[in-house]
């Protein structure tokens, strides 16, 4: 299936990454984990993102699952990004940001949670392609939570391990 369009300024994104990544925040012990993000399309002007994370031991063993996320980036005019991210801990972000080459930098604009979800005011992701190729992507997640102001929570460096393109219904 062809890729629409207005998905050019992401095409680097489509595929599967795998890699390891640190977590941390002054609320919680810090953490190695391992992630798996996919980013596909089903011909329509938005990605499909899906996301999943599990505790990595001292050994580098996969351990617990931790957090998931999914959702849909949709490129907007003159570089702009809409992301919407749901969480199955009862979170829902909006995200607002701008797409410049192969580096994506995006802040929250709403937060919405149900009454049982923690407690998160805001968010920032960076998100580019990083090393001697630009062969990797590499993200941070900043996040305000539990009355903390924003600050680092996540940061991982992925490989891709498929190029698929093709993807999810909708």
């Amino acid at each position: 299936m062809a890729i629409h369009s207005d998905l050019e300024p992401l095409g680097f994104l489509l595929g599967r990454w795998e890699g390891v990544g640190i977590g941390g925040y002054p609320t919680i012990e810090s953490f190695r984990f391992g992630q798996e993000i996919s980013f596909s399309h089903n011909g329509k002007p938005f990605l499909i993102y899906a996301s999943r994370t599990w505790r990595l031991d001292e050994d580098g063993r996969i351990g617990p699952p931790l957090g998931t996320e999914t959702g849909y980036w949709r490129p907007r005019p003159d570089s702009q990004i809409e992301v919407m991210l749901a969480h199955p801990t009862g979170i829902v972000e909006i995200y607002l940001g701008e797409i410049t080459g192969t580096r994506i930098e995006m802040a929250t604009d709403v937060v919405a949670r149900t009454a049982t979800a923690k407690e998160v005011t805001a968010g920032h992701r960076l998100y580019g392609l990083v090393g001697s190729e630009e062969q990797d992507l590499a993200y941070a997640y900043d996040m305000a939570a539990m009355g903390q102001p924003l600050q680092p929570h996540l940061s991982a460096q992925l490989k891709r391990v498929s190029r698929g393109e093709e993807g999810g219904q909708e």
